[in-house]
């Protein structure tokens, strides 16, 4: 077989069911034999927006998300897709061409070292310069990006590699001597933490992404009840702990419900699970939850006491940690005092938007979670409109809010709901988006159209780089330099790509026209022309500590 017939029946036998992409002349071998397979190729109009798709896809699915572009120009706009898969623990798989082997080095048109520039932002990455390894690569590269901590993998095909010809061997297990993760923690750890939970007054489970990954929100939910300790997680910790629970507190950090930021602070235990302490969750590092000792339950041991101290850190896999905690629990802490005292901070401090008759981005995402019921699966772009999203619709399942965490990529939102609806075509997918950020990825309109990828975008339409202005407004004076921003009209563009595009500009006009995108069997574009002032709150400012908030309503 030569090496592109020998990618496409390893990418069949790792069970790959759809790649995103784009062709190129470093790729046209490969091309070629897809255009017989049956493994489905979406053709997105540009290489981020096939990189976020295939994130996308993985978040929403679980499985591991696919990927492929051309040497050079095709290879760097993975970039950005790959850092923030990176940044947020996704198993993605990047297929990138590279110019023949012979010129690598010699500044050939459209070569680039996207080994080398990937380097710091995948888990692993491999340029084949001999055909015989290429099926062993694709092997180990799923293997990698899916197990562990979950993280992005590039492989760098040469094309006279995709031409040449060898003997198909596809390795049915793997076995990498120098990569062996931790998936069951240490016995002797597990009672540490145990005896600790046992003797706390106030314990409060801080969960992160890695919930999600190891699919442990059962586990987590079972152990919550088990010793009655309030939760409160991180943006990629959104639908792993029900919304709805009575021990919800919601997301804390810098734009966290205040009654998380006030409960961390005064917690005497936290239990950490599969979060990482970032810098938007700790605030000042100094004054962190100064009365507390701290169980770290993590897959990656290099994310333990990395940024804050721990007391018992526990090494492995969040669903099997939890389930053995529940298993061996014997004394359950008195916490009853504890959770008087959190119920009298949430009433203190509740979520709340001033109406004043204006169209409040808010109302708007209310209204989006009444009409889906909460099932849909809400994707977000990056600034306000993300922040919004993460506190006025409700998630009680995991999987159902995709967002750039770490990176914080503006454009994501958009091609990430349409990589979810392709792995979840039953689900209503809607993509939360600001004015700003929908504008960096909107080419993808043509492809959710050309493929029947039927997406809804909710843009709340302020007319301003929302979170950028209210940092100027708040921080500088209101000096709004070059973050007002013109946009398009978004319905003529819609309708410009096949959509359908409706504009909204009174309360009275949200409930029908969200009623009607979800009726409509074609991608709709809805334009929501939000009061332009408002900011989103609470909000820690930079270097304060997490429970230094600014006020609860613009």
């Amino acid at each position: 077989m030569t090496g592109a017939e020998i990618l496409i029946e390893s990418l069949r036998r790792q069970g790959v069911e759809v790649i995103f992409g784009y062709p190129g002349g470093a790729v046209l071998p490969i091309f070629d034999k897809l255009y017989d397979s049956d493994i489905r190729f979406i053709l997105t109009r540009h290489e981020q927006g096939a990189a976020h798709a295939a994130d996308g896809y993985a978040r929403a699915t679980g499985k591991t998300g696919v990927c492929i572009a051309t040497s050079g120009p095709g290879a760097t706009n993975l970039v950005t897709g790959i850092a923030n898969a990176y940044m947020d623990s996704i198993p993605l798989v990047a297929f990138t061409g590279q110019v023949k082997t012979h010129l690598i080095g010699n500044d050939a048109f459209q070569e680039a070292d996207v080994t080398g520039v990937t380097r710091p932002i995948t888990k692993h990455n491999y340029l084949v310069k001999n055909v015989k390894d290429l099926a062993q690569t694709v092997r180990e590269a799923f293997y990698i990006a899916s197990t562990g901590r979950p993280g992005p993998v590039l492989i760098d095909i040469p094309v006279d590699v995709q031409q040449q010809e060898a003997e198909f061997s596809w390795p049915e297990s793997i076995e990498l001597r120098s990569y062996k993760p931790t998936v069951f923690g240490h016995p002797g750890q597990i009672k540490k933490a145990l005896k600790l939970i046992a003797a706390a007054a106030k314990p409060l489970i801080y969960a992160g992404g890695g919930i999600i990954s190891s699919a442990a929100s059962r586990q987590l939910k079972d152990f919550a009840e088990r010793i009655n300790a309030p939760v409160t997680w991180t943006l990629m910790g959104i639908g792993g702990f029900p919304n709805d629970h009575p021990l919800s507190l919601g997301m804390l950090g810098m734009h966290g419900t205040a009654y998380a930021n006030h409960a961390i602070m005064e917690a005497d235990l936290i239990i950490a699970v599969g979060a990482r302490f970032d810098d938007r969750v700790t605030g000042r590092l100094d004054v962190f939850a100064p009365h507390a000792k701290i169980i770290h339950i993590d897959i990656d041991p290099s994310s333990i006491s990395k940024n804050v101290k721990v007391d018992v850190p526990i090494v492995g896999d969040a669903k099997n940690i939890l389930g053995e905690m529940l298993e061996q629990i014997k004394k359950v802490p008195d916490t009853g005092a504890w959770i008087k005292e959190v119920e009298a901070l949430r009433r203190k401090h509740p979520l709340r938007y001033r109406e004043n008759g204006k169209l409040k981005p808010q109302y708007v995402i209310e209204q989006i979670y009444e009409a889906t019921r909460g099932e849909a699966i809400i994707a977000t772009e990056v600034g306000q409109n993300q922040m919004w999203a993460c506190h006025w619709y409700k998630y009680n399942h995991p999987r159902t809010f995709i967002s750039s965490g770490g990176l914080g990529t503006m454009g994501f939102g958009f091609p990430a709901a349409m990589g979810a609806k392709v792995g979840c075509p039953e689900k209503t997918v809607i993509d939360i988006a600001g004015d700003g950020s929908i504008q960096m990825n909107i080419q993808e309109l043509a492809t959710c159209v050309c493929n029947k990828i039927n997406v809804k975008v909710a843009i709340l339409n302020n007319g301003y780089l929302g979170m950028v202005r209210q940092w100027q407004e708040l921080f500088y004076k209101k000096r709004y330099s070059h973050t007002c921003i013109s946009a398009p009209d978004f319905v003529k563009l819609a309708e410009s790509f096949g959509a359908l595009g409706l504009r909204v500009e009174q309360p009275q006009e949200v409930r029908p026209a969200i009623e009607k995108a979800l009726e409509t069997d074609n991608t709709v574009l809805i334009d929501f022309r939000v009061d332009p002032e408002e900011n989103v709150f609470p909000m820690v400012p930079a270097g304060e500590a997490i429970n230094r908030m600014i006020g609860g309503m613009a």
